[in-house]
């Protein structure tokens, strides 16, 4: 399969709907990509008891007290709707180096570069949709409106699946290809609540932290021996990050507060490639690892049978980084993953699913076991509030759950040990026709084995957000702003 910039390649048995196209371009509706073709997967629909009317169903949103210390602001990321078509089964946090190994479409915003081999490296050097310049990765699994007839489907069986884990993650391991990694402490996480005079002065250092960090990560793989890597790259980067956080720490003031010791933000060092790494364990949403599904090899659009039908584009993809109901936020480390939600549900059970099924102007009635019918004139939408209780350590973990969390869903605190950083929201809002909902003719793309389960629903997210546009970020939350960019 060719990639280009880890785009989605369509094939020639799919083309853009061509019914409504022009009102649906002049209008900014919803585009749809559909799967024709007698050699077509065999439908796959949604047993119709997976919806529900959500006009009959009780408020069940309960919202955290705010403290008067509270971070009240919003910070809003215009990322676009995808008009690019970057769409692939990939999922290079919880199966890199893998292709297809979701086995599902994922539908990106941000990152132009996304796919299974994606690196820190290779996503810090791609471009974005994202307005503001943010690189960071937003990724989620397509809906789709699916009118044919059901056909037999091809029965999976987690037992199987399970099965087939240890080889599946060997076989991820073998893929993955190694070079040499600069590791260097972030900064902007290390700092606290930052003095509106020296707002500007810390953002410039910030971004000039990230640039000869980046100038030197350019020089790596020219530089091959221990010690004239150390020469050439990592010593020469030390001094230049050392008289940065020198301006910082004077620019900062600091009078009676813990110093920040910015000589070991300083530091870096070198990873060698091939090196393994602990949280590198292939498995997809935390808990088992990818294989090949039982069910039908991936076609020439890299797609499983049972996800198939018209792929609907939001009408909005709204991307808010929200505060802490008990307090200030600190900056999420650069190339933090996060996950919301388990694409594994069957067999990693319900611990990790989380509510995402509503109905524009019902948002007080949130869906989690159920897809939604919704009364005329209202949108379906999937609202997605990632974890947001940060270890202070780590930017991922070996199951990509343990390093950051959930604050407690009655006082919105964090456990002990872990901080508050900014939680990302996804609204994502679908022009689904309502016969359509009533026929319980719309999926979200699984596992094969997930059958479409609504509890499957998931939501991926790497920070790639330069450490000033963090900052800006953190600054307007906890300030209280509503900044959008």
């Amino acid at each position: 399969m060719t990639r280009t910039g880890g785009r989605h390649q369509i094939s020639s048995r799919t083309k853009i709907a061509s019914i409504g196209a022009a009102v649906a371009i002049a209008a900014g509706a919803v585009v749809v990509v559909t799967t024709t073709g007698n050699d077509q997967a065999s439908a796959d629909g949604v047993d119709i008891s997976q919806f529900v009317d959500i006009t009959t169903q009780q408020p069940n949103v309960k919202q955290v007290k705010k403290q008067q210390n509270a971070s009240k602001g919003t910070f809003t990321v215009n990322c676009g709707l995808n008009e690019n078509e970057h769409f692939n089964g990939d999922n290079f946090i919880a199966a890199p180096g893998v292709e297809n190994g979701a086995e599902h479409l994922h539908d990106y915003v941000g990152n132009l570069s996304t796919n299974a081999n994606s690196t820190n490296e290779s996503l810090q050097a791609a471009g974005t949709t994202c307005k503001n310049g943010d690189k960071s990765t937003y990724f989620w699994p397509v809906i789709r409106i699916d009118t044919a007839d059901e056909e037999e489907e091809n029965e999976v069986d987690p037992a199987a699946v399970q099965a087939q884990e240890q080889q599946a993650a060997a076989d991820a391991t073998a893929k993955k290809k190694g070079r040499p990694q600069l590791v260097c402490p972030d900064v902007a996480s290390k700092l606290d609540e930052v003095p509106e005079e020296a707002q500007a002065e810390v953002d410039q250092a910030l971004e000039e932290v990230d640039k000869v960090t980046e100038e030197a990560e350019a020089k790596l793989p020219a530089a091959t021996d221990a010690n004239a890597v150390d020469a050439q790259v990592v010593n020469p980067l030390l001094e230049k990050r050392k008289a940065i956080l020198d301006r910082m720490t004077l620019a900062l003031g600091r009078p009676g507060r813990q110093p920040i010791d910015f000589g070991a933000l300083s530091r870096c060092s070198v990873k060698p490639p091939g090196q393994p790494s602990p949280i590198d364990d292939g498995s997809e949403n935390g808990d088992t690892p990818p294989v090949e599904a039982p069910g039908g090899e991936p076609d020439d659009n890299n797609e499983l049978p049972g996800n198939d039908g018209e792929i609907q584009r939001p009408l909005s993809a709204e991307l808010t980084f929200r505060g802490s109901p008990v307090g200030k936020v600190t900056a999420m480390p650069k190339f933090l993953r996060i996950l919301y939600g388990d694409a594994k549900v069957s067999i990693n059970g319900t611990k990790n699913t989380r509510d995402s099924w509503t109905c524009s102007g019902f948002e007080d009635k949130v869906q989690i076991a159920k897809y939604v019918i919704c009364p005329e004139g209202s949108k379906v939408k999937r609202i997605h509030d990632f974890p947001s209780c940060w270890d202070g350590k780590n930017t991922d973990s070996a199951n990509h759950r343990t390093h950051i969390v959930f604050p407690d869903a009655a006082t919105g605190k964090c456990a002990e040990g872990f901080k508050a950083v900014p939680q990302l929201r996804t609204t994502l809002t679908y022009d689904i026709p309502r016969d359509i909902q009533v026929k319980g003719q719309y999926k979200v793309d699984s596992f094969p084995f997930e059958s479409h389960n609504p509890l499957s629903d998931h939501d991926d997210f790497a920070n790639v957000m330069s450490q000033r546009i963090m900052s800006r970020l953190v600054a307007c939350v906890n300030k209280g702003k509503t900044c959008k960019e």
